[in-house]
C-alpha cells in the first residue's frame, strides 16, 4: 500500500557524525522522531551513521521502517522568517544578515577550494617525482643490459675466434 504508520514508541535511533579526521561531531540518541544539526570546521567527507535499536525485544515485529533524512547545507539551514520574528528585524536588516551569511559561505567555499587545490598540487608533484625516478631507473637498467650484451657478444666472438 506504500503507506507508513507512525513509528512505534519503543524505537531508539542513535546518530553518530564524524568529520574527515574521524573526530566525533555528534553522538546522540533519539526516540521515534527527532532532528539534529551540526557545524563542522573542516572540509571534506563527513560520515553520518544511523543505528537503530529497540528498547524492548521486538522479534515478532515484521513492519518496515522508513527514515526520512533531509540534509540542508550552508545558508539554506537558516529559517529567516523565524530569525526575523525572534530578533524583531526589519526587512532591510534581515536582507543584510542574509547577505553577510552568503558572503561567509562564499569565503568558506573559497577556503575549501584552496585546500583541494593544495592537495591536488601535492599529489601531482608526488606523481611527477615518482615518474621521474622510474624513468631514470628504466634508463639505468637499459644501459646496464646493453653493456652486459656487448660484453657477452665480445666474449662469444673471442671464444669462437671470429675476432
Amino acid at each position: 500500500m506504500e503507506k507508513y504508520q507512525p513509528s512505534p514508541q519503543w524505537i531508539n535511533l542513535f546518530v553518530f557524525v564524524k568529520d574527515p579526521e574521524n573526530k566525533n561531531l555528534l553522538a546522540r540518541q533519539y526516540g521515534p522522531q527527532g532532528s539534529f544539526t551540526f557545524t563542522s570546521q573542516s572540509p571534506g567527507e563527513h560520515q553520518i551513521c544511523l543505528h537503530l535499536e529497540s528498547i524492548r525485544f521486538a522479534l515478532f515485529y515484521d513492519g518496515k521502517l522508513a527514515i526520512h533524512l533531509d540534509m540542508q547545507l550552508g545558508e539554506h539551514t537558516n529559517d529567516y522568517t523565524e530569525i526575523a520574528a525572534n530578533d524583531k528585524l526589519t526587512l532591510l536588516h534581515l536582507r543584510v544578515q542574509q547577505l553577510v551569511e552568503q558572503v561567509e559561505q562564499i569565503q568558506k567555499e573559497q577556503e575549501y577550494q584552496r585546500w583541494r587545490e593544495e592537495r591536488f598540487r601535492q599529489t601531482s608533484e608526488s606523481t611527477n617525482q615518482r615518474v621521474l625516478w622510474w624513468s631514470i631507473l628504466q634508463t639505468l637498467i637499459l644501459v646496464a643490459i646493453g653493456i652486459w650484451q656487448m660484453q657477452h657478444l665480445k666474449s662469444f666472438f673471442k671464444a669462437k675466434k671470429l675476432v
